[in-house]
C-alpha cells in the first residue's frame, strides 16, 4: 500500500466491463461467475479492509451499522499451516461465523510466506509452489459454498513479494494456484493480483502469463492523493489490457481491493478523506467496479504524524462498553449516509451537467422501483457550483453527506437549478 499522485483529469464517459473471453474446463462458465459479483446496488458492492479475526466487543456491530457488505482481510498461510499438510482455519471460521450475522462477505487475500517453505520468502520453488497451492485448495474447499473472492496474494509488485519483487516467479505461483483451485474447488471465485496502484506493466506480464484463464476479476489498488474521479483514464487502459488479452467470451471486471487517503497527508484533514471516501465508492459504481473496498476499518495506530496511522472510517481508541465503541470520524458518517440513503438504488447512468464549465461536476442517476435518485457533487476541493439538471418532475428530499437534511427541491420546469459543493449532495424522489 504505496501512494502517489497521478495526473488529474475529467472523462466523462460511462466505462462498460464487457470484455471478450473463453472459460477453462471445470471451472464456472462466465454467466455464473458474473453472478457472484454484486450489482450496481448500493451497499452492495461497498466494503472495508479489516485486520482481525476475532472482533472486540461491539466492533462487528459498528462495522455493520456503517452498511458495508465486505471485508477484506489477510488469509495467512504461516498461520494456518503450522506442520506441513496441517492445515487450521479455526480463527477463520470464528471470523465467518460473525460476519454471516451481519450479512457481509468476505474477500480474503491468500498471501506470503511460510517458514516451512522456501525461507519463509515467497514461494519461488517448485515445492514451495505445489505447497501454497494445496493449502490454498484446502481454504477454499473448506469454506466452499460461502461466496468468498478468493485472492492472490497482496501487492506482489512491491516489497510484500520478498525478497524482492519478482513478476514472472508471482505468475508461476498464480499459476498454480488456479490450476489447484480449478481442479479442487471450480466454484469458488478467483481473483487477483492486488497490485498496489494501477501498475500496467506487472499487471500485462500477469495477463501475458495467462493468468486471465483463471482469474474471475482483476483486482488493484488505486492508492493517489489526487481525487478519486482522477482513477477513469486508468481504469480505461486497464480495460483495454484485459480486453487485449481476456480468453475469448470471458466478462472479467475490475476491483477496487484497497484504497484509502490518510488524514494527515499533507492539505489533507478528517473532513476531506471523508469527503472523498462516498466520491471513490460513487465513481467506482459508475464506471462498473462491482467490489469497491476502502482502506481502512479503523486507524491502525495513535502518531498524529504518521500517515499510516490514519487511514481508518474510525479513531484508533477503542472503548470497552460504550456504544459506540470507536469514535466515528467524518469517513464512517459518510458511508452511513450514502448506504441509507440509497440503499437499494441501483446506478443507472451519469448525466450531463449543464451551465457550469469552471469546475468539473458529476451527477450520477440510480433508480428504485422506478424513483429516481440524484447524486451530484464537484470535483475541486473547496468549491461550489450552480449546475443546472434534466431530471424527471416532482419533489426531491435532499441530504448532504454527512446525512443532514436540506430541504426539498420541488421539480416543476427542466432544467432545474442545483448548488453543489466538493462532497455528494443526495436528492431522492418523495
Amino acid at each position: 500500500m504505496r501512494r502517489t499522485t497521478s495526473a488529474s483529469f475529467l472523462i466523462r464517459l460511462l466505462l462498460g466491463i464487457t470484455v471478450s473471453g473463453s472459460i477453462l474446463a471445470g471451472a464456472l462458465p462466465p454467466s455464473a461467475a458474473e453472478e457472484k459479483f454484486p450489482p450496481p446496488v448500493v451497499p452492495q458492492g461497498f466494503g472495508v479492509n479489516i485486520h482481525f479475526t476475532d472482533a472486540r466487543p461491539g466492533e462487528m456491530e459498528m462495522l455493520a451499522a456503517s452498511g458495508v457488505k465486505w471485508i477484506r482481510m489477510d488469509f495467512v498461510w504461516g498461520a494456518t499451516e503450522r506442520k506441513r499438510g496441517e492445515y487450521d482455519f479455526s480463527a477463520y471460521e470464528r471470523l465467518m461465523n460473525s460476519l454471516e450475522k451481519h450479512g457481509i462477505r468476505a474477500l480474503f487475500i491468500l498471501d506470503y510466506g511460510n517458514p516451512l517453505y522456501d525461507d519463509g520468502l515467497a514461494p519461488h520453488t517448485d515445492e514451495g509452489r505445489q505447497a501454497f497451492a494445496r493449502w490454498a485448495a484446502a481454504a477454499a474447499k473448506h469454506f466452499r459454498g460461502k461466496d468468498i473472492l478468493w485472492e492472490m496474494y497482496n501487492e506482489p509488485n512491491i516489497g510484500f513479494w520478498k525478497p524482492k519483487p519478482n513478476v514472472q516467479d508471482y505468475v508461476k505461483l498464480a499459476v498454480e494456484v488456479g490450476k489447484t483451485l480449478r481442479r479442487e474447488a471450480p466454484e469458488e471465485l478467483y481473483i487477483g493480483p492486488a497490485t498496489s496502484q494501477i501498475d500496467l506493466k506487472f499487471l500485462e506480464a500477469c495477463f501475458q502469463g495467462g493468468l486471465l484463464e483463471y482469474w474471475d476479476a482483476v483486482s488493484v489498488h488505486p492508492y493517489r492523493q489526487t481525487p478519486p474521479e482522477t482513477v477513469l483514464p486508468e481504469y480505461e487502459k486497464l480495460r483495454q489490457l484485459i480486453d487485449k488479452y481476456a480468453p475469448a467470451g470471458k466478462k472479467i471486471p475490475i476491483i477496487s481491493g484497497e484504497w484509502g487517503y490518510s488524514a494527515v497527508w499533507k492539505n489533507y484533514d478528517e473532513t476531506r478523506q471523508g469527503k472523498y471516501l462516498p466520491r471513490q465508492w460513487l465513481i467506482n459504481i459508475s464506471a462498473g467496479v462491482p467490489v469497491s473496498i476502502w482502506y481502512d476499518w479503523h486507524d491502525d495506530g495513535p502518531d498524529p504524524k504518521e500517515p499510516e496511522h490514519h487511514f481508518g472510517m474510525v479513531a484508533y481508541p477503542y472503548h470497552a462498553g460504550r456504544d459506540p465503541v470507536y469514535d466515528p470520524k467524518p469517513a464512517y458518517r459518510a458511508a452511513q449516509t450514502l448506504c441509507r440513503v440509497l440503499q437499494d438504488f441501483r446506478f443507472v447512468k451519469t448525466l450531463e451537467a449543464e451551465g457550469n464549465d469552471a469546475v468539473p461536476c458529476w451527477v450520477l442517476l440510480f433508480e428504485k422501483d422506478k424513483k429516481p435518485a440524484i447524486v451530484a457533487w464537484c470535483q475541486e476541493d473547496g468549491k461550489t457550483a450552480t449546475i443546472r439538471l434534466r431530471i424527471p418532475e416532482g419533489r426531491y428530499r435532499m441530504t448532504d453527506w454527512l446525512g443532514q437534511d436540506k430541504g426539498v427541491l420541488e421539480v416543476t420546469s427542466q432544467p432545474v437549478a442545483v448548488e453543489v459543493a466538493d462532497s455528494p449532495t443526495y436528492l431522492v424522489a418523495e
